[in-house]
C-alpha cells in the first residue's frame, strides 16, 4: 500500500530567494522537528544527483534516511526519491513553486509514502499523520522560508 499527503503555502519572498531555500535539503530542520541531522553528499550546490543523508526520529524511532535529487529545474521544480531502505519510506515526493503576482512564492510540498514489510501494516498510520499535519507543516515551511 502507498499514499499521498501534500500540503500548500505562501511564502512572502521571491521565487529564487525560496528555491534556493528549498534547494538546500540542510534547512529541512529549520521546519521539519522529525530531522535530526542532515547532510548533502557531495557538499556542493544541489544537483541532480545529489544526496542527502539525515537522522530522523518518527513516532520514537531514529532511522538514517538517504534522498536522492532526480529532477531539478530551477526555480520551478524539485523531485527526490528515498533510496535508504526503510518500513515505511518516501518512494518520490517533490516541491512545485510558482510566483504569485504581489512578488510572494506557492510552494506545494508532496511525498508519496510506501510500506515494506511490517511497513505495510504502518504505512496507513504514516499517511494519517503526514495528512493531519499536513497544513501545520507547510506553515512551517512559510515561517522558515521567510526567516532565512
Amino acid at each position: 500500500m502507498s499514499g499521498q499527503f501534500e500540503a500548500t503555502t505562501d511564502v512572502d519572498r521571491p521565487i529564487d530567494e525560496v528555491f534556493a531555500f528549498l534547494a538546500d535539503g540542510r534547512n529541512d530542520p529549520k521546519f521539519s522537528p522529525r530531522v535530526q541531522k542532515i547532510e548533502r553528499v557531495p557538499d556542493t550546490p544541489t544537483a541532480v544527483g545529489t544526496v542527502f543523508r539525515s537522522t530522523v526520529k518518527d513516532a520514537g524511532m531514529t532511522t538514517s534516511r538517504e534522498f536522492r535529487i532526480t529532477e531539478f529545474e530551477a526555480p520551478h521544480r524539485i523531485r527526490w526519491a528515498e533510496t535508504s531502505k526503510n518500513i515505511v519510506m518516501a518512494r518520490e515526493g517533490g516541491y512545485d513553486l510558482e510566483p504569485l503576482p504581489e512578488g510572494g512564492t506557492r510552494v506545494r510540498i508532496h511525498n508519496v509514502l510506501e510500506g515494506h514489510g511490517i511497513g505495510k501494516l504502518l504505512v496507513g498510520l504514516a499517511l494519517s499523520a503526514a495528512r493531519k499535519d499536513a497544513d501545520a507543516f507547510g506553515r512551517r515551511i512559510k515561517a522558515a522560508a521567510e526567516a532565512s
